[in-house]
């Protein structure tokens, strides 16, 4: 027989639905307004290392569901929002395991004139009140919740390599960023080119910085190599430049991240045709957004927040699996 159960219990996706009204309830207090932007769309997301699902609309022409309401969402700003956030289902191809889910539930927002700065104190304020509002509940637990501690840690990149993997890389040429993980025993793949420099700096950041963070508290890394920008402003000049960006991680597990958002369309469409070049892959430019962007995109900063694994960790969990309806395999 067909097992037809969810794969959370209904006592958690009671909760579940309790915090996500408290989640809407914190940012309509906190002076955003939530929008409910399409799941399809004619553009794809632009990051080569996040596959889309597409979807057939015609014959001749395909349609994506979003990984992101990111674009949507600053076509927004630039029409005159100041602050807005979303609260939906975003979908990720090839994104399966422990703490994946093909379909996820994302919080995503942005508020014209902030800076990563200013929404990393904002992400503090949302997390720790979020994990009052569990103990509120009466949520029984057996683990003292790692979402508590604070003032939550603050490293720059270079400082958490330093701290974790016992030098810091950012002036440090592409070979002796090498020799590091060789020293460190870190096993690359034969894919890995020795003059991959985001690809060994990766590599380091996955095997010997990440798991190490955020076990005594959350910790907040910021100020990533300007090389690994994304959709974030850059700072600086040189080897040492930065881009003004940040991830939170929680027990190794990175829980969100945020940008000082790119505003210069230019620099955008020099960001893609780069990427598409060093990954031998067609992305074609997102128009809407350059569009947008051209129009007069506000200084303004965003955070992309995975509900489910803010969920999880909440609860002492150790899956995304526990805490949503029904998991992909059984959906």
């Amino acid at each position: 027989m067909t097992d037809f159960r969810p794969s959370a219990t209904l006592d958690v996706l009671r909760l579940r639905a309790k915090l996500l009204s408290f989640t809407r309830q914190f940012f309509d207090d906190a002076g955003y307004f939530e929008v409910d932007t399409s799941l399809l769309s004619h553009e794809r997301v632009i990051d080569p290392n996040i596959e889309p699902f597409v979807v057939a609309s015609s014959a001749s022409e395909r349609m994506f569901l979003q990984t992101s309401p990111e674009f949507a969402m600053k076509r927004l700003l630039a029409t005159g929002a100041v602050a807005i956030y979303q609260l939906g289902k975003v979908f990720r191809h090839g994104e399966l395991g422990r703490l994946h889910n093909p379909e996820f539930t994302m919080l995503e927002w942005y508020r014209v004139g902030d800076t990563h700065h200013d929404q990393m104190d904002f992400v503090e304020k949302f997390i720790t009140a979020f994990a009052s509002e569990i103990k509120r509940q009466s949520v029984a637990s057996s683990h003292p919740s790692p979402l508590t501690p604070h003032p939550f840690e603050h490293l720059t990149y270079d400082q958490a390599f330093e701290r974790h993997a016992g030098s810091k890389v950012l002036a440090r040429p592409t070979h002796e960023i090498v020799a590091l993980a060789r020293r460190l025993g870190v096993s690359a793949p034969e894919s890995l080119l020795p003059d991959d420099r985001d690809g060994w700096l990766n590599l380091l950041l996955a095997e010997r910085v990440e798991p190490q963070l955020g076990h005594d508290r959350p910790t907040f890394v910021f100020d990533y190599p300007a090389s690994q920008a994304a959709l974030a402003r850059i700072r600086g000049e040189g080897q040492t430049a930065v881009a003004e960006r940040f991830e939170l991680y929680v027990h190794g597990i990175e829980l969100c991240n945020g940008y000082h958002e790119l505003t210069d369309a230019a620099a955008l469409r020099a960001r893609v045709r780069h990427d598409a070049s060093a990954s031998e892959r067609h992305i074609p430019e997102p128009v809407r957004l350059l569009a947008a962007m051209e129009s007069g995109l506000p200084e303004c900063s965003g955070v992309a927040l995975g509900f489910d694994r803010l969920l999880m960790l909440s609860l002492g969990h150790d899956s995304v699996r526990q805490v949503i309806p029904f998991s992909f395999e059984i959906s």
